[in-house]
């Protein structure tokens, strides 16, 4: 263990038409300080999570964290891209600032705005997160890319349609509880697995409930070095984590298998000493149903083939033996690309420090990870938390 969190701070996700990327930084990054109960002065470097590739206007953004505070002026800053993982890219990133003994408390920002922008050209910018010498005239933009992972993945083990469904209907039931989701609605298995007007199929076959949601919003946190977190007021410690890039290019490799997500978890579990059933929840990264399905295969949690085994014999709802995605995921909870990373980190640090919202919060949490992926299983960031004290 390296560091530590010992604040944080979320807006709600989802449309919000009242703010700019600059307001949703600077809301969070001095709510995350206060909830630290440090000063802005204490603050030794900052990193700002921001992938936009043409959501907003203002293109250079790092130091936009320093308006939350005046004292925050002249304070190191910087701003780091990873596609859909780009959260996570940062939350490390200060881990290793802290690790290195070049800091002893850094707050991270993630952070997009994405509804201001015209549909078709969302498209665009999240296709750019794919290799468009192959993908680039994808139909569906990105939710094309995964439509074809999916076919890929029906051709080798058969129609899923059921399994993605329950994992949809799993995620937005779970949504209801967290006050910061997008989509608060439980929509129940068989809207999510019918066809219609309201739930047409987008790419292959995912429906539009199959997909995540266009959002808004940011999150932050501030982490110490183990020695600083003693004395803070709460703290939870990262055990172990793990990135592992990939290939760009789908044809260079097997897609359906995601083997970077694999080599992640397996790096980031040894690194932790435990394996994957010592952990008490996942928070994974549900872009696509079809990612959280393979995403059971690529954790170890089945044999590959079986996803849908977790979701049928409900080893992933809550109370079952390894809960993914409590919070709702990215499905219900939404996907400001920036700030995901950060979120899934914010509301892992919620749960094993008992503070989740009402309705959320588990039994008792002694582990949990955190699975992020930039693009299709690319940038694989895998991260182990518990609790301090």
């Amino acid at each position: 263990m390296t560091a530590s969190i010992v604040g944080w701070a979320h807006t709600p996700f989802g449309k919000l038409e009242a703010e700019t990327v600059e307001s949703l930084i600077v809301k969070v990054a001095a709510e995350a300080i206060a909830d630290a109960g440090i000063a802005p002065s204490d603050v030794d470097e900052i990193v700002l999570g921001h992938f936009n590739a043409g959501f907003s206007p203002q293109d250079f953004t790092a130091a936009l964290v320093l308006q939350a505070d005046p004292a925050l002026r002249f304070k190191p800053a910087v701003r780091v891209e990873n596609a859909c993982a780009t959260g996570s890219a940062a939350v490390h990133t200060a881990i290793k600032t802290i690790a290195s003994g070049a800091a002893k408390i850094v707050l991270v920002v993630g952070v997009e705005q994405m509804t201001k922008t015209p549909g078709p050209e969302v498209g665009r910018n999240l296709l750019r997160a794919s290799y468009l010498p192959e993908d680039g005239d994808t139909p569906a933009g990105f939710a094309g890319v995964f439509g074809k992972i999916a076919e890929k993945y029906f051709q080798r083990y058969g129609d899923q349609s059921d399994a993605l469904a329950m994992i949809a209907a799993k995620n937005h039931k779970n949504g209801v509880a967290n006050p910061y989701a997008q989509m608060r609605k439980d929509l129940g298995y068989d809207y999510c697995r019918s066809e219609g007007d309201k739930n047409p199929f987008v790419a292959g076959p995912l429906k539009r409930t199959d997909c995540s949601l266009v959002s808004d919003g940011a999150a932050a946190l501030i982490l110490t070095d183990a020695e600083t977190a003693k004395s803070m007021r709460r703290a939870v410690a990262i055990r172990a984590v793990a990135h592992a890039q990939d290939f760009l290019p789908m044809s260079k490799r097997n897609i359906i298998d995601f083997e970077g997500c694999s080599v992640a978890w397996t790096r980031a579990l040894q690194n932790a000493g435990v394996t994957l059933s010592d952990l008490s929840f996942v928070e994974t990264h549900d872009c696509f149903t079809i990612a959280e399905l393979i995403e059971y295969e690529a954790m170890g949690l089945t044999p590959k083939g079986q996803g849908a085994r977790a979701i049928k014999e409900g080893w992933t709802q809550i109370g079952g033996k390894l809960p993914v995605n409590v919070s709702g995921g990215l499905k219900a909870k939404g996907h400001p690309i920036g700030a995901t990373g950060v979120s899934m980190h914010v509301m892992t640090a919620m749960q094993l420090a008992g503070q989740a919202p009402e309705g959320m919060q588990l039994k008792n949490p002694q582990l949990g990870g955190i699975f992020n992926m930039g693009g299709a299983a690319v940038a694989n960031y895998v991260s182990i938390l518990e609790p301090s004290r």
